[in-house]
């Protein structure tokens, strides 16, 4: 199989879920620990994103997230193509953020 920068795809998941109970929080902390256990990276707080090979696995990935959603709260699931993700500006305050790495790749050998 051939992985093109327009094949492979990038999953972003932002939330923003309720914390005020502590039922809340541990829920809130649950989905956090999934997502890490899912292979996702934390890109900022309540934003995760993750490699892909491509649109079955995303869809696959996204239906497992959608089976570990918390009761309450607002979830949502972007994907892009890696062509896409190359395009992303970071900024560190008005400095562009140079120091910010990109998050793991599939390593081939």
């Amino acid at each position: 199989m051939h992985l093109s920068g327009y094949r492979i795809m990038w999953m972003l998941v932002m939330f923003d879920l309720p914390v005020t109970e502590k039922p809340e929080r541990k829920a809130a902390a649950r989905f956090r620990h999934f997502l890490l256990d899912e292979g996702f990276e934390m890109s900022q707080f309540s934003v995760y994103v993750r490699y892909c090979k491509g649109k079955e696995q995303v869809d696959a990935i996204a239906g497992r997230i959608e089976r570990a959603l918390p009761e309450a709260g607002k979830v949502k699931i972007l994907s892009f193509t890696d062509k896409q993700y190359e395009s992303i500006k970071s900024f560190y305050g008005k400095a562009p953020d140079s120091s910010e790495k990109p998050p793991d790749q599939l390593t081939l050998f």
